[in-house]
């Protein structure tokens, strides 16, 4: 099962999800409060299992509205994924992936993962 692990950084707070195996499968954006930051779990829990998928890597890919998960290609060329609320904010993102395939892999254990995934937080240690 899934874990949401909260912790601090130098400039605020910030959530990785994690699979099973402690693999970190997202993470999300530096929040300047703790209470923002599980708002962004919250949302991520809501958003993901719902989500649509855009791959954005094909030529002529199809518009999928938002909650949606992108796959996309970084400067470096790999494959990555961010996570949009359905208001068009990033709620979560990958890190870059060699292979589509296991982007999409990624994307897939962020959707079984996220919705009762445990909420750890380690700021409160």
């Amino acid at each position: 099962m899934g874990k949401f692990v909260i912790r601090a950084t130098n400039t605020g707070f910030k959530f990785d999800l994690k699979a099973g195996n402690g693999e970190v499968i997202a993470t999300s954006e530096v929040y300047e409060s703790l209470a923002a930051c599980k708002n962004g779990v919250a949302s991520v829990q809501k958003n993901a299992p719902v989500a649509g998928v855009e791959n954005q890597t094909v030529e002529g890919f199809e518009a999928v509205k938002h909650p949606k998960f992108e796959i996309y290609n970084d400067k470096a060329g790999e494959f990555r994924f961010r996570l949009k609320a359905t208001n068009g904010q990033v709620i979560a993102v990958s890190e870059g992936y060699k292979a589509l395939a296991s982007c999409e892999n990624g994307v897939a254990s962020v959707k079984k993962n996220a919705a009762d995934a445990e909420i750890v937080d380690e700021t409160a240690k």
